[in-house]
């Protein structure tokens, strides 16, 4: 039986077969430079930033599609167009009421003799003029939104319209949250008449458990991987809601990526596995951590090879542990090379030798457990393995 702790091992067996020598070996790895990250996890969804559910503002009966699923529109495009008989006609109206009452007006202000009630009727023609001026700017307006035009550049991804369909004008040609509120709610998307995607930006949505939100901020880099992307998409965290929500007693902020810079298509709704990186340190030194020992004084140290083969022990300082490597702040150089131990056990239960990585202690010293007794650290502290900041149990 095995136990790993803090970074070396520890063996317990028992005799089962004829003793045999024990021969210790060992490699040599030199002390490198890496990078360090500390990141949070989570998964979410590929969103596009610009999805735009458009609908005819006005009424009317279809006279053209110019679109179809799967085009590729610019802003401002036309995209279908209703018929204009009635427009026309109330455009014409509301331009002969405001030529009535500018004339009403014109006509007040010419036989104004300055008294009071003189005033009246040029205010009350005034004010008949303000409203056919309205009437003639929202029949102008409904002349143009006759014709509905793309709101965005995107794909076109939904097309509701045929030739000779009669709609009802819904008061706004487009939704104003798919362009500048993020992507358009579900529900207007599924019952407008197009629906047009952007293929340039996009974002991500993730949750943060309460625990690691105050680790973030935004700005910091995040990589998104997932199975059925051709390789890492890279982001900013854009926003952190303020407002948590709560699952099997878990309080969790949900967190806004911006992807940066997307070089492969991407398709709206790809479940994406999320890393946000708060912390990296570049060029930091680092050795295996079974490369390290806990002398008798608490201190850690390496068995440093010079360059002739000669052997040396080291005091070092660890910092922290990523993975099966721990940081090496004092006591080695890049390029040190230092000793990883092995032993070969003879006698155990097949008959044949057993490796096992370096067993703490002097190197090259196999410790006597007698009589099959695991040896403990003092207060049986299995992951005191290392000073200061070495690695931990794992």
């Amino acid at each position: 039986m095995a136990l790993l702790a803090g970074g070396a091992w520890w063996v317990w067996w028992r005799d089962t077969g004829p003793a045999e020598a024990d021969e210790a070996t060992t490699r040599t790895v030199q002390a490198s430079l890496t990078t360090m990250e500390k990141s949070v996890s989570g998964t979410g969804t590929l969103t596009p930033t610009v999805k735009e559910s458009v609908s005819f503002a006005v009424s009317g009966t279809v006279t053209s599609v110019d679109v179809a699923v799967g085009d590729t529109v610019t802003e401002g495009q036309r995209l279908a167009t209703v018929d204009t008989l009635e427009l026309e006609a109330d455009l014409l109206d509301a331009k002969a009421s405001l030529v009535s009452a500018q004339a009403t007006l014109a006509n007040a202000q010419d036989d104004d003799d300055g008294s009071e009630v003189a005033q009246a009727q040029i205010d009350a023609a005034a004010a008949q003029v303000d409203v056919a001026q309205a009437r003639d700017d929202d029949a102008s307006e409904a002349m143009g939104d006759a014709t509905l035009v793309a709101p965005a550049a995107g794909l076109v991804t939904s097309v509701d319209l045929e030739v000779g369909d009669v709609v009802s004008g819904s008061g706004s040609s487009g939704d104003p949250g798919g362009s500048s509120g993020g992507p358009s709610d579900s529900s207007t998307a599924s019952s407008a008449q197009l629906v047009i995607v952007g293929t340039q930006e996009w974002q991500v949505t993730t949750s943060v458990d309460e625990s690691d939100v105050a680790l973030i901020e935004v700005g910091d880099q995040v990589e998104m991987t997932s199975d059925d992307l051709t390789e890492t998409l890279f982001g900013v965290v854009g926003e952190i809601g303020l407002v948590s929500s709560t699952s099997t007693g878990v309080a969790s902020f949900p967190v806004t990526v911006d992807v940066t810079l997307p070089t492969q298509t991407l398709h709206d709704g790809v479940s994406v596995d999320v890393e946000i990186i708060y912390e990296r340190r570049t060029d930091v030194l680092t050795v295996p951590a079974l490369a390290v020992t806990r002398a008798d004084d608490g201190t850690s140290q390496v068995t440093k090879v010079a360059d002739d083969g000669t052997t040396q022990t080291v005091t070092v300082e660890t910092g922290e542990t990523s993975g099966s490597t721990v940081e090496i702040t004092s006591g080695l150089s890049e390029g040190d090379s230092v000793v990883l131990q092995t032993f070969s056990v003879g006698g155990n239960r097949d008959g044949g030798d057993s490796t096992f990585p370096g067993l703490g202690g002097q190197p090259g010293e196999l410790p006597d457990f007698g009589g099959g007794q695991m040896p403990m650290p003092p207060s049986g502290d299995l992951g005191g393995m290392f000073g200061g900041g070495g690695p931990s149990n794992g």
